[in-house]
């Protein structure tokens, strides 16, 4: 396979809690030496698939916003950017209420999908933190995030992933992981980041925990796809927090199984803050692979 030549601008454009960005090195490591296709399920902010650039990739995550804002940006960056421009000059607290607004008021269904990802950078990149959190209702509901000087815009790596997403091998796609899968082949590599299970003792404590409606039916039907995708042939590395939970779904692949350790910033309780244990599944030896 020829060397993939990487845009260093090719990176995140949105905060992301959760981000990967500071288990690349892991991930790099442990990722097969080759393989065909890449597919990630659970996008987010994208730093894997920007850290790879791999040749045929497929992208895609169950948040219609964050997956239209990825179109956007293949599509129609010059008009995006003219719309962040205005966002940029009127940034304030008043502004920025007023644009979150709109998933409350109906404007966001008058809205071109131009208008609809400039309004969901926007929000990202001035909220607190960066969260992406709705409500019971489907609405935005994070605080504004009082910044002095949000970097809203991001011209060149705006510019550069387009260019990027524009590939003949790129796919975008919206929808559930399990659907996001379903071309996968043998020697594909799929890379699973799902909202993480929580530090809890047992399944039956686990069982009223959602984040995104991520709960414990979720996690174990992410588990038998796992199974499933490695009976055909695909490489599959997983990443999630080393609770007892996932440590007893994924039982079956221990030895293949690292533990590494990643910053949180942002956790309720002050025991989730700071360096934490997080795992690494993989379904092969990275040492062979």
């Amino acid at each position: 396979m020829a060397k993939i030549i990487k845009n260093p601008l090719v990176k995140p454009f949105l905060k992301w809690v959760g981000g990967k960005k500071q288990l690349l090195d892991y991930i790099n490591q442990y990722k097969p030496k080759t393989f065909k296709s890449y597919y990630e399920p659970f996008v987010g902010g994208g730093a894997v698939f920007m850290s790879l650039q791999h040749t045929r990739t497929f992208i895609s995550d169950y948040n219609g916003e964050l997956i239209n804002s990825y179109e956007v940006v293949r599509d129609e960056v010059d008009k995006l950017l003219s719309i962040l421009q205005r966002h940029d000059n009127n940034n304030s607290k008043d502004y920025f209420y007023e644009l979150r607004e709109w998933d409350r008021n109906g404007i966001i269904e008058k809205k071109t999908r131009i208008e609809r990802a400039a309004r969901f950078i926007y929000l990202n990149k001035t909220c607190y933190n960066g969260l992406f959190r709705v409500n019971s209702q489907g609405q935005f509901n994070v605080p504004y995030g009082r910044y002095k000087k949000p970097n809203i815009i991001n011209e060149e790596i705006l510019r550069a992933t387009s260019m990027f997403l524009n590939k003949k091998g790129v796919n975008i796609f919206h929808g559930d992981f399990s659907d996001a899968v379903k071309s996968a082949k043998k020697g594909d590599f799929i890379y699973f980041d799902p909202p993480y299970a929580p530090l809890v003792e047992d399944a039956q404590s686990f069982t009223g925990y959602t984040l995104n409606g991520f709960g414990y039916e979720e996690q174990l039907r992410l588990r038998d796809l796992f199974i499933e995708l490695d009976k055909k042939g695909c490489y599959v590395m997983l990443s999630n927090s080393s609770s007892n939970i996932i440590h007893e779904l994924y039982e079956d692949y221990r030895e293949t199984t690292e533990i590494v350790k990643a910053s949180r910033s942002v956790n309720s309780n002050a025991s989730g803050r700071g360096k934490v244990d997080e795992v690494l599944i993989m379904n092969y030896d990275y040492k062979e692979s």
